[in-house]
């Protein structure tokens, strides 16, 4: 039998996901991997099956990990188009500061690579992309609620334009926009959306 290493399987595809979030899967060698998470290559085969075995994985954790809390709190506010400002602002922050800035998001780095063309990365996606509009939606659907939103506005059309604005926000975040670009193409997006306040009436003569 071979010999198997011993290890955790969530730390190494936590280290893993540093790897591939960074480099994305066609650029990254099996030795990077054996570096970043320690495990030999024969163990990581054994477990994960192959390379894009592992990058599945780890892509999977990264939506768990990363997407689907995101997703869950903009859902589930109660602030309506306050809550897709914060989400905004929070991805703008994550991707323009701090240890991961200029690295993208690992969903948005596989829709624009080959591996986008394996079937079962291209169901993660799909899922992520469903789950992202869904929130949207709710966001906005809150909104109108809160009488925040114009008129007769289309939800789905605009969860639509929302979610595609994320990907957006990812791809030139990574492309070096810097976070007040980013910021103002939110805001300009967001502002046909709002209800006018009502004029006030003039005071009496």
């Amino acid at each position: 039998m071979p010999d198997i290493k011993h290890f955790n399987p969530d730390i190494v595809l936590d280290d893993a996901i540093q790897v591939f979030w960074r480099q994305g899967l066609p650029t990254t060698g099996i030795q990077a991997l054996v570096s970043a998470t320690g495990v030999s290559r024969s163990s990581l085969y054994a477990t994960f099956g192959s390379k894009d075995g592992l990058y599945a994985a780890a892509l999977d954790r990264y939506i768990a990990q990363h997407s689907t809390p995101a997703f869950a709190a903009l859902s589930s506010s109660t602030a309506g188009l306050t809550s897709v400002e914060e989400f905004f602002a929070g991805l703008i922050e994550v991707r323009c500061a701090g240890p991961v800035a200029g690295w993208g998001c690992m969903v948005t780095n596989a829709y624009a690579g080959p591996e986008c063309g394996d079937p079962g990365i291209r169901t993660l996606l799909e899922e992520h992309h469903a789950t992202l509009e869904s929130a949207m939606r709710a966001a906005l659907a809150t909104a109108e609620q809160l009488g925040q939103l114009q008129p007769d506005h289309d939800l789905d059309a605009s969860a639509a334009v929302l979610a595609t604005l994320a990907y957006g926000v990812n791809l030139r975040s990574r492309a070096g926009a810097d976070a007040r670009t980013l910021t103002d193409t939110v805001t300009a997006a967001l502002a046909p959306l709002r209800a006018h306040a009502s004029p006030q009436e003039p005071p009496p003569q």
